[in-house]
C-alpha cells in the first residue's frame, strides 16, 4: 500500500494536470489521500515511473493497457475524465479486478449542447458570414443562403445520456426527431415523443441533419461509410462530436468535395491531432474543432469532481459508481479487497 512520509495510510493518486481546480481542491482538502500530478502527454517511460506506488489513476485519452498496469502493482482503481473509453483496454483491467469508472452524467449536457451549436452554425454559414465581414465582401451575403431548424428533421444516433438530452433541445426548436439506437426500445423512444428507426440508410435519406453520439465500437467503426453518406440529401448536414473513426473520413471527403452533401462538422477525427494536411480543412463546407467543444468551464469541474470522487471511492473502501466493468463488482476477491480497505479506513487496522 502507498503511504505518505508522514506514515499515515495516504493513497497516492495519479492526476492530470488538465483537471480542473476544483478537482484539485477537493484532493487539496482531505488528508486520506495525495495528489501526484502528471502531464498528459507525458512519455510511456515517465508514466510508468509513476505508476509505480499509486492507489488510483485519473486519465485523460492517452492508452492504458497491460504495460500500464504491470508498472502499478498498487494500482486499484482507473477513472476516467470523461465518459469514453476506447483507449483503455477493459479486459486488462477485468482480468486484475480493477474498476473503471467514468464521468456519469458530467459532460452530457455540454456535448449536448455542442451538437446543437454545430448544427446551428451549419445551418447558419456562421464561419462563412464572418469571413465575409472580415473580408468586406457584403456584397456576397445572399449568395448562399443560410436555413433555418424549424420544421426540418434531425437523426441522432445513439440515445444514451447524450442522445436524449439532444434530442429535448431539437425538439424545443420545433424539428422533427429521428432516434436510432438498436440497443433501445421503439416504445421508449416513441413514448418520450420521438420516432424510433430501425433502418439506418432509409433514416439517413429523411434526415436534414444528422448528429451522431454513439460509443466507438467494433459495430460503430466506419458506421457512416460512403454507401451510407451516399444516402444523405444534397441539402443536408451532419456533424460528430462522438469519436473519430465513426465517419469514414476519406469518403467524407469525397462527398463534401462533389457536394453531394451540404456540410459537416468534426470535433474529433482519426488521429488527433489531425494533421495539417488533412484535405478535409482544405474545404469550406466544414467546421473543425479540437476533440474539446465540450469542455466548458462548468462541464470541467463536473468531470473532475466525479472522476476524483470514483477514484476516492475504491481507495478508501466505498462501493464505486459508473463502472464500466461491471463484473468485477461481484468477484469475491474485489469485494474481500474492498472490505480490507474499509476495514483500514474505519480503524480496525494500522
Amino acid at each position: 500500500m502507498a503511504t505518505s512520509t508522514t506514515g499515515t495510510n495516504r493513497k497516492k493518486l495519479l492526476l492530470p494536470t488538465t483537471m480542473s481546480k476544483a478537482g484539485w481542491a477537493l484532493v487539496e482538502a482531505r488528508d486520506d489521500v495525495e495528489g501526484v500530478s502528471f502531464v498528459p502527454t507525458v512519455p510511456k517511460a515517465e508514466l510508468h515511473r509513476l505508476l509505480e506506488d499509486v492507489a488510483g489513476v485519473a486519465l485523460g485519452v492517452q492508452p492504458f493497457s497491460d504495460p500500464e498496469l504491470d508498472a502499478a502493482p498498487e494500482l486499484e482503481v482507473v477513472s476516467r475524465i470523461g465518459v469514453g473509453y476506447d483507449a483503455v483496454d477493459v479486459p486488462a483491467l477485468t482480468r486484475r479486478k480493477i474498476p473503471l469508472m467514468i464521468g456519469g452524467t458530467a459532460n452530457s449536457v455540454s456535448v449536448a449542447e455542442a451538437g446543437v451549436f454545430l448544427i446551428m452554425s451549419l445551418a447558419r454559414r456562421g464561419a462563412a458570414m464572418d469571413k465575409l465581414v472580415r473580408e468586406g465582401r457584403w456584397q456576397d451575403r445572399y449568395k448562399e443562403m443560410p436555413v433555418d431548424l424549424y420544421g426540418k428533421t434531425v437523426l441522432i444516433i445513439g440515445f444514451g445520456k447524450i442522445g436524449t438530452r439532444s434530442a429535448k433541445r431539437f425538439a424545443a426548436m420545433e424539428t422533427h426527431v429521428l432516434v436510432y439506437d438498436p440497443y433501445m426500445y421503439s416504445e421508449t423512444i416513441r413514448g418520450m415523443g420521438y420516432e424510433p428507426v430501425q433502418d439506418l440508410d432509409a433514416a439517413v435519406a429523411r434526415a436534414d441533419f444528422i448528429t451522431i453520439h454513439c460509443p466507438k465500437t467494433p459495430e460503430t467503426v466506419g458506421l457512416f461509410d460512403a454507401a451510407r453518406l451516399a444516402h444523405m440529401k444534397r441539402t443536408a448536414f451532419i456533424v460528430n462530436t462522438a469519436r473519430g473513426g465513426i465517419i469514414d473520413e476519406k469518403a467524407l471527403y469525397g462527398v463534401l468535395k462533389a457536394n453531394r452533401i451540404a456540410g459537416a462538422a468534426l470535433d474529433v477525427f482519426d488521429q488527433e491531432p489531425t494533421p495539417a494536411d488533412n484535405p478535409l480543412l482544405a474545404l469550406d463546407n466544414v467546421i473543425t474543432t479540437p476533440h474539446s467543444l465540450c469542455w466548458t468551464d462548468e462541464c470541467f469541474r463536473r468531470i473532475a469532481e466525479d472522476a476524483f470522487t470514483s477514484v476516492v471511492a475504491v481507495a478508501r473502501g466505498t462501493a464505486p459508481v459508473n463502472v464500466v466493468n461491471r463484473a468485477v463488482l461481484d468477484d469475491p476477491g474485489f469485494v474481500a479487497a474492498l472490505a480490507a480497505r474499509r476495514k483500514i479506513v474505519s480503524g480496525g487496522q494500522s
